[in-house]
Protein backbone atom coordinates (compact mmCIF):
# COMPACT_ATOMS: atom_id res chain seq x y z
CA UNK A 1 0.00 0.00 0.00
CA UNK A 2 2.65 2.68 0.68
CA UNK A 3 4.53 1.56 -2.58
CA UNK A 4 0.92 2.16 -4.28
CA UNK A 5 0.19 5.52 -2.13
CA UNK A 6 3.90 6.77 -3.27
CA UNK A 7 3.26 6.22 -6.77
CA UNK A 8 0.10 7.98 -6.55
CA UNK A 9 1.65 10.61 -4.81
CA UNK A 10 4.09 11.04 -7.47
CA UNK A 11 1.24 10.81 -10.39
CA UNK A 12 -0.82 13.46 -8.26
CA UNK A 13 2.73 16.21 -8.60
CA UNK A 14 3.65 15.66 -12.16
CA UNK A 15 -0.02 16.27 -13.06
CA UNK A 16 0.43 19.22 -10.80
CA UNK A 17 3.82 20.07 -12.74
CA UNK A 18 2.09 19.21 -16.09
CA UNK A 19 -0.47 21.66 -15.03
CA UNK A 20 1.42 24.45 -14.06
CA UNK A 21 3.71 23.94 -16.98
CA UNK A 22 0.87 24.33 -19.15
CA UNK A 23 -0.11 27.47 -17.29
CA UNK A 24 3.78 29.03 -17.64
CA UNK A 25 3.77 28.44 -21.01
CA UNK A 26 1.31 31.30 -21.32
CA UNK A 27 3.61 33.68 -19.45
CA UNK A 28 6.93 32.53 -20.39
CA UNK A 29 9.02 31.05 -23.70
CA UNK A 30 12.38 29.36 -23.85
CA UNK A 31 13.45 32.85 -25.09
CA UNK A 32 15.60 34.76 -22.75
CA UNK A 33 16.36 37.89 -24.36
CA UNK A 34 15.57 39.87 -27.40
CA UNK A 35 17.89 42.45 -28.84
CA UNK A 36 15.75 44.64 -32.10
CA UNK A 37 17.68 46.04 -34.15
CA UNK A 38 15.77 48.90 -36.15
CA UNK A 39 17.31 49.79 -39.69
CA UNK A 40 15.76 53.21 -39.57
CA UNK A 41 15.43 56.24 -36.95
CA UNK A 42 13.21 56.96 -34.07
CA UNK A 43 9.69 56.95 -34.72
CA UNK A 44 9.21 55.41 -37.56
CA UNK A 45 7.15 52.57 -38.71
CA UNK A 46 9.73 50.07 -37.62
CA UNK A 47 10.76 51.36 -34.60
CA UNK A 48 7.26 51.79 -33.19
CA UNK A 49 6.68 47.75 -34.15
CA UNK A 50 9.46 46.67 -32.83
CA UNK A 51 9.45 48.69 -29.58
CA UNK A 52 5.67 47.40 -29.57
CA UNK A 53 6.46 43.85 -30.06
CA UNK A 54 9.30 43.86 -27.26
CA UNK A 55 7.26 45.90 -24.55
CA UNK A 56 4.20 43.51 -25.34
CA UNK A 57 6.52 40.12 -24.77
CA UNK A 58 8.09 41.70 -21.64
CA UNK A 59 5.14 43.05 -19.92
CA UNK A 60 3.55 39.54 -20.54
CA UNK A 61 6.61 37.41 -18.85
CA UNK A 62 7.55 35.44 -22.60
CA UNK A 63 10.65 37.51 -22.89
CA UNK A 64 12.73 38.79 -19.95
CA UNK A 65 15.11 40.84 -21.26
CA UNK A 66 14.61 43.42 -24.24
CA UNK A 67 16.64 46.00 -26.00
CA UNK A 68 16.98 48.02 -28.44
CA UNK A 69 19.49 49.56 -31.15
CA UNK A 70 18.15 51.95 -34.14
CA UNK A 71 20.64 52.07 -37.03
CA UNK A 72 19.49 53.97 -39.76
CA UNK A 73 21.44 53.95 -43.30
CA UNK A 74 21.72 53.09 -46.72
CA UNK A 75 17.52 52.20 -46.85
CA UNK A 76 17.71 49.68 -44.30
CA UNK A 77 21.25 48.43 -46.32
CA UNK A 78 23.61 49.29 -42.93
CA UNK A 79 21.61 47.14 -41.08
CA UNK A 80 21.21 43.93 -42.89
CA UNK A 81 24.68 43.97 -43.64
CA UNK A 82 25.39 44.35 -40.35
CA UNK A 83 23.40 41.26 -39.56
CA UNK A 84 25.54 39.40 -41.96
CA UNK A 85 29.08 40.71 -41.29
CA UNK A 86 28.77 39.99 -37.39
CA UNK A 87 26.31 37.28 -37.33
CA UNK A 88 28.19 35.04 -34.95
CA UNK A 89 27.59 37.90 -32.02
CA UNK A 90 23.91 37.84 -33.21
CA UNK A 91 22.13 34.91 -31.74
CA UNK A 92 20.01 37.31 -29.34
CA UNK A 93 19.00 39.68 -32.03
CA UNK A 94 16.18 40.45 -34.11
CA UNK A 95 15.82 42.73 -37.00
CA UNK A 96 12.93 44.10 -38.13
CA UNK A 97 11.82 45.02 -41.45
CA UNK A 98 8.59 45.22 -43.90
CA UNK A 99 7.98 45.30 -47.32
CA UNK A 100 10.78 47.75 -48.18
CA UNK A 101 13.77 45.26 -48.27
CA UNK A 102 11.66 43.59 -51.26
CA UNK A 103 11.27 47.07 -52.81
CA UNK A 104 14.97 47.74 -52.44
CA UNK A 105 16.59 44.74 -53.25
CA UNK A 106 14.47 44.87 -56.42
CA UNK A 107 15.99 48.27 -56.80
CA UNK A 108 19.77 47.66 -56.03
CA UNK A 109 19.69 50.02 -53.32
CA UNK A 110 21.87 47.47 -51.12
CA UNK A 111 23.19 43.61 -52.89
CA UNK A 112 21.27 41.84 -50.10
CA UNK A 113 17.93 40.22 -49.93
CA UNK A 114 15.56 38.85 -47.71
CA UNK A 115 17.28 35.19 -48.88
CA UNK A 116 20.79 36.02 -46.88
CA UNK A 117 19.21 36.25 -43.50
CA UNK A 118 17.55 33.61 -41.46
CA UNK A 119 13.48 34.34 -41.60
CA UNK A 120 11.91 33.99 -38.72
CA UNK A 121 8.11 35.23 -39.07
CA UNK A 122 6.03 38.06 -40.41
CA UNK A 123 4.12 39.71 -37.17
CA UNK A 124 1.92 42.35 -38.44
CA UNK A 125 0.10 44.17 -41.54
CA UNK A 126 -0.43 48.05 -41.85
CA UNK A 127 -2.23 49.46 -43.93
CA UNK A 128 -1.01 52.64 -45.72
CA UNK A 129 -2.73 55.79 -45.55
CA UNK A 130 -2.61 59.51 -46.94
CA UNK A 131 -2.02 62.30 -43.95
CA UNK A 132 -2.74 65.88 -43.84
CA UNK A 133 -2.09 68.39 -40.76
CA UNK A 134 -4.63 69.27 -38.78
CA UNK A 135 -5.64 72.62 -39.73
CA UNK A 136 -4.67 72.00 -43.52
CA UNK A 137 -6.48 73.48 -46.42
CA UNK A 138 -7.08 69.84 -47.09
CA UNK A 139 -10.52 68.51 -45.48
CA UNK A 140 -11.16 65.65 -47.50
CA UNK A 141 -9.91 63.15 -50.72
CA UNK A 142 -11.96 65.25 -52.97
CA UNK A 143 -9.73 67.96 -51.66
CA UNK A 144 -6.69 66.49 -52.32
CA UNK A 145 -7.62 64.74 -55.60
CA UNK A 146 -8.92 67.89 -57.22
CA UNK A 147 -5.38 69.75 -56.36
CA UNK A 148 -3.55 66.55 -57.71
CA UNK A 149 -5.61 66.68 -60.82
CA UNK A 150 -5.37 70.72 -61.62
CA UNK A 151 -1.65 70.75 -61.17
CA UNK A 152 0.45 67.40 -59.37
CA UNK A 153 3.88 69.20 -59.18
CA UNK A 154 1.84 71.90 -56.42
CA UNK A 155 1.06 69.23 -54.28
CA UNK A 156 4.08 67.44 -52.35
CA UNK A 157 3.78 64.15 -50.93
CA UNK A 158 5.68 63.44 -48.64
CA UNK A 159 7.41 59.51 -47.35
CA UNK A 160 9.90 58.81 -44.53
CA UNK A 161 11.85 56.79 -47.58
CA UNK A 162 13.76 57.03 -50.82
CA UNK A 163 12.03 57.85 -54.44
CA UNK A 164 10.76 54.36 -55.54
CA UNK A 165 10.24 53.17 -51.93
CA UNK A 166 6.68 51.88 -50.53
CA UNK A 167 5.95 55.08 -49.32
CA UNK A 168 6.34 56.51 -52.84
CA UNK A 169 4.68 53.09 -54.26
CA UNK A 170 1.61 53.57 -52.08
CA UNK A 171 0.75 57.18 -53.25
CA UNK A 172 1.18 56.34 -56.71
CA UNK A 173 -0.98 53.67 -56.49
CA UNK A 174 -3.91 55.31 -55.12
CA UNK A 175 -3.68 58.28 -57.54
CA UNK A 176 -3.38 55.74 -60.69
CA UNK A 177 -6.20 53.81 -59.26
CA UNK A 178 -8.19 57.29 -58.95
CA UNK A 179 -7.11 57.60 -62.67
CA UNK A 180 -4.33 59.84 -62.36
CA UNK A 181 -0.82 59.30 -64.09
CA UNK A 182 1.46 58.06 -60.70
CA UNK A 183 4.81 59.18 -62.32
CA UNK A 184 3.04 62.91 -62.10
CA UNK A 185 3.42 62.15 -58.29
CA UNK A 186 5.73 64.40 -56.50
CA UNK A 187 7.42 62.85 -54.23
CA UNK A 188 9.63 64.62 -51.39
CA UNK A 189 11.70 61.58 -49.34
CA UNK A 190 12.65 61.77 -45.79
CA UNK A 191 14.58 59.16 -43.53
CA UNK A 192 12.24 57.58 -41.35
CA UNK A 193 8.95 58.17 -40.98
CA UNK A 194 9.40 60.98 -38.14
CA UNK A 195 11.46 63.40 -40.02
CA UNK A 196 8.47 63.05 -42.79
CA UNK A 197 6.16 63.74 -40.16
CA UNK A 198 7.93 66.84 -38.61
CA UNK A 199 7.50 68.07 -42.42
CA UNK A 200 3.88 67.69 -42.74
CA UNK A 201 3.64 69.50 -39.70
CA UNK A 202 5.90 72.27 -40.50
CA UNK A 203 4.49 72.61 -43.69
CA UNK A 204 6.93 71.70 -46.02
CA UNK A 205 5.15 69.31 -47.74
CA UNK A 206 1.08 68.99 -48.56
CA UNK A 207 0.48 65.27 -48.06
CA UNK A 208 2.28 62.05 -45.77
CA UNK A 209 1.96 58.64 -47.31
CA UNK A 210 2.55 56.25 -44.41
CA UNK A 211 1.21 53.52 -42.46
CA UNK A 212 -1.79 53.67 -40.11
CA UNK A 213 0.30 52.80 -37.42
CA UNK A 214 2.37 55.42 -36.86
CA UNK A 215 -0.30 58.27 -37.29
CA UNK A 216 -3.48 56.71 -35.74
CA UNK A 217 -3.69 57.92 -32.39
CA UNK A 218 -2.39 61.43 -33.08
CA UNK A 219 -5.52 61.29 -35.56
CA UNK A 220 -7.93 60.14 -32.86
CA UNK A 221 -6.35 63.20 -30.43
CA UNK A 222 -6.96 65.58 -33.38
CA UNK A 223 -3.28 66.35 -34.08
CA UNK A 224 -3.68 64.94 -37.78
CA UNK A 225 -6.52 64.19 -40.15
CA UNK A 226 -6.42 60.74 -42.05
CA UNK A 227 -7.68 61.01 -45.84
CA UNK A 228 -8.06 57.62 -46.07
CA UNK A 229 -6.37 54.60 -45.67
CA UNK A 230 -5.76 51.57 -48.49
CA UNK A 231 -7.59 48.68 -46.42
CA UNK A 232 -10.64 47.24 -48.25
CA UNK A 233 -12.95 48.84 -45.44
CA UNK A 234 -13.12 51.65 -42.42
CA UNK A 235 -10.51 51.30 -39.89
CA UNK A 236 -11.56 53.10 -36.39
CA UNK A 237 -13.42 55.55 -38.05
CA UNK A 238 -11.04 56.37 -41.39
CA UNK A 239 -12.59 55.66 -44.65
CA UNK A 240 -11.15 53.30 -46.71
CA UNK A 241 -10.38 54.31 -50.85
CA UNK A 242 -12.47 51.77 -51.84
CA UNK A 243 -14.93 53.03 -49.93
CA UNK A 244 -14.54 56.07 -51.81
CA UNK A 245 -14.47 54.87 -55.07
CA UNK A 246 -10.56 54.38 -55.83
CA UNK A 247 -9.78 50.80 -55.81
CA UNK A 248 -6.03 50.57 -54.27
CA UNK A 249 -5.46 48.42 -51.43
CA UNK A 250 -2.18 47.61 -50.16
CA UNK A 251 -1.14 45.64 -46.90
CA UNK A 252 2.54 46.00 -45.58
CA UNK A 253 3.69 43.43 -43.30
CA UNK A 254 6.03 44.01 -40.89
CA UNK A 255 8.17 41.25 -39.30
CA UNK A 256 11.61 39.65 -38.00
CA UNK A 257 14.87 38.52 -39.14
CA UNK A 258 18.00 36.56 -37.35
CA UNK A 259 21.26 36.60 -38.59
CA UNK A 260 22.53 34.55 -41.72
CA UNK A 261 23.11 30.36 -40.56
CA UNK A 262 20.65 30.59 -37.05
CA UNK A 263 20.53 27.25 -35.84
CA UNK A 264 17.04 26.26 -36.55
CA UNK A 265 15.82 25.16 -32.79
CA UNK A 266 16.48 28.90 -32.32
CA UNK A 267 14.57 30.34 -35.30
CA UNK A 268 11.72 28.15 -34.41
CA UNK A 269 11.89 29.38 -30.79
CA UNK A 270 11.41 32.85 -31.98
CA UNK A 271 8.79 32.09 -34.11
CA UNK A 272 7.08 30.28 -31.29
CA UNK A 273 7.34 33.41 -28.94
CA UNK A 274 5.44 35.46 -31.56
CA UNK A 275 2.70 32.55 -31.60
CA UNK A 276 2.63 32.93 -27.81
CA UNK A 277 2.26 36.80 -27.82
CA UNK A 278 -1.15 37.03 -29.93
CA UNK A 279 -2.34 35.33 -27.07
CA UNK A 280 -1.68 38.00 -24.81
CA UNK A 281 -3.26 40.66 -23.02
CA UNK A 282 -0.55 43.13 -23.46
CA UNK A 283 -0.68 42.85 -27.54
CA UNK A 284 -4.02 42.84 -28.11
CA UNK A 285 -3.64 46.52 -26.41
CA UNK A 286 -0.28 47.79 -28.46
CA UNK A 287 -2.11 46.08 -31.37
CA UNK A 288 -5.50 47.77 -31.36
CA UNK A 289 -3.51 51.16 -30.53
CA UNK A 290 -1.46 50.74 -33.57
CA UNK A 291 -4.38 50.06 -35.79
CA UNK A 292 -2.34 46.81 -36.67
CA UNK A 293 -3.60 43.51 -38.18
CA UNK A 294 -2.31 39.92 -37.02
CA UNK A 295 -0.49 38.54 -39.86
CA UNK A 296 1.36 35.36 -38.67
CA UNK A 297 3.84 33.78 -41.41
CA UNK A 298 7.00 31.42 -39.53
CA UNK A 299 10.03 30.43 -41.04
CA UNK A 300 9.17 28.67 -44.64
CA UNK A 301 5.58 30.49 -44.61
CA UNK A 302 6.91 33.66 -44.37
CA UNK A 303 10.11 32.58 -47.37
CA UNK A 304 6.74 31.08 -49.87
CA UNK A 305 5.11 34.85 -48.55
CA UNK A 306 7.98 36.81 -49.50
CA UNK A 307 8.79 35.25 -52.74
CA UNK A 308 5.04 35.46 -53.93
CA UNK A 309 5.16 39.49 -52.68
CA UNK A 310 8.40 39.65 -54.37
CA UNK A 311 7.43 39.08 -58.42
CA UNK A 312 3.65 40.95 -57.86
CA UNK A 313 6.07 44.12 -57.11
CA UNK A 314 8.29 43.59 -59.07
CA UNK A 315 5.75 43.82 -61.91
CA UNK A 316 4.21 46.62 -60.60
CA UNK A 317 7.12 48.76 -60.09
CA UNK A 318 8.04 48.20 -63.63
CA UNK A 319 4.89 48.98 -64.93
CA UNK A 320 4.97 52.28 -62.83
CA UNK A 321 8.53 52.65 -64.23
CA UNK A 322 10.35 52.41 -60.94
CA UNK A 323 12.66 49.55 -62.38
Amino acid sequence: MKIQFSKICKNVALASCLVAGMAVTSVASSVEKIHFLIPGGAGGGWDGTARGVGDALKKSNLVGETSYENMSGGGGGTAIAYMIETARKQENTLMINSTPIVIRSLQGVFPQSFRDLSLVSAVVADYGVLVVAADSKYKTWADVKASFEKDPTALKIAGGSSRGSMDHLVAAQIFKAAGGNPTNVRYVPYDAGGKALAGLLTGEVDVLSTGLGEVLEKHKKGELRIIGVTSDEAIDGVPSFKEMGVDAYFANWRGFFGAPNLPEEKINAFAKVFADMYKTKEWEEVRARNGWSNLYKPTAAFKTFLEKQEEGISSLMKEMGFL
